[in-house]
């Protein structure tokens, strides 16, 4: 809502519906709809399911000025509504307190399924058959039953080294592994490392040239510095993360 009202005060409205578009579209049916999604004709709780309601018919009010007609008409159909309610004078959202901390937790969660549907992608691994998932380095357990249930996982695993031949991903510099036990084509599997290996170390090699340029490193703001330091650490971190999967497969 505070970056709502922003883009308002602003009159940037195009603004404004992108990220309305977003949140609904990506946020609510993308991500929250699947992740409370029970399973195959299992029925859904009645806590979530209520707040589910109360989610949408916030969305519906933040929609409203762009859409007005058919968020009329679902609004009235969400719930039981007196005479003479209307959507068009209900009050917006109302701003309330976040947890940033939960909310970053949660743009990880969706690194890490991207990467495990990536790994599944890649190497025609069926969804309905079940991985396991191995962890090395720093991971917020409070997500795993989501990274489960989204991923069709057996378990994830706190590891101190991945499975030989495993099929790993970095998120930040936290390395997933998924054990597989399928054939596959080991010449094409190092073409890919090693083409992904040439890249990164090309970054690395840009982003180096910069933080040794003394000119840039006196001038730029601190945040900049930061930035380029942070993308050194992940370059790395992946770096060597192939080279282990490389390693492997030899």
């Amino acid at each position: 809502m505070e970056e709502m009202n922003d883009l308002f005060d602003k009159y940037r409205l195009s603004d404004a519906l992108m990220l309305v578009y977003k949140l609904f579209w990506d946020e609510f049916s993308s991500w929250y709809l699947e992740m409370i999604k029970p399973g195959y004709q299992q029925p859904i709780d009645r806590k979530t399911y209520n707040e589910t309601l109360n989610f949408f018919d916030s969305l519906l009010r933040l929609l409203h000025p762009f859409m007005p007609f058919i968020t009329e008409e679902l609004w009235h159909a969400l719930f039981e509504r007196k005479e003479g309610e209307s959507i068009m004078v209900s009050p917006m959202p109302e701003i309330r307190k976040y947890d940033t901390g939960l909310l970053d937790g949660l743009e990880v969660v969706k690194e890490v399924v991207a990467g495990i549907r990536n790994v599944r992608a890649q190497k025609n691994i069926p969804v309905k058959d079940t991985l396991e998932l191995q962890v090395t380095g720093e991971h917020d357990t409070r997500f795993n039953q989501v990274i489960i249930k989204m991923c069709n996982l057996t378990s994830i695993q706190q590891v101190s080294e991945k499975a030989p031949g495993a099929i790993s991903f970095l998120v930040k510099t936290t390395e997933y592994a998924i054990p597989v036990s399928i054939n596959i084509n080991v010449e094409e599997e190092l073409a890919k490392l090693q083409e992904e290996l040439v890249y990164q170390q090309g970054f690395l090699n840009s982003v180096m040239k910069k933080l040794s340029n003394e000119s840039f490193v006196s001038k730029a703001p601190a945040q900049v510095i930061d930035g380029e330091r942070k993308k050194q650490a992940d370059a790395e971190s992946k770096i060597k993360s192939l080279q282990e999967s490389i390693a492997a497969l030899k």
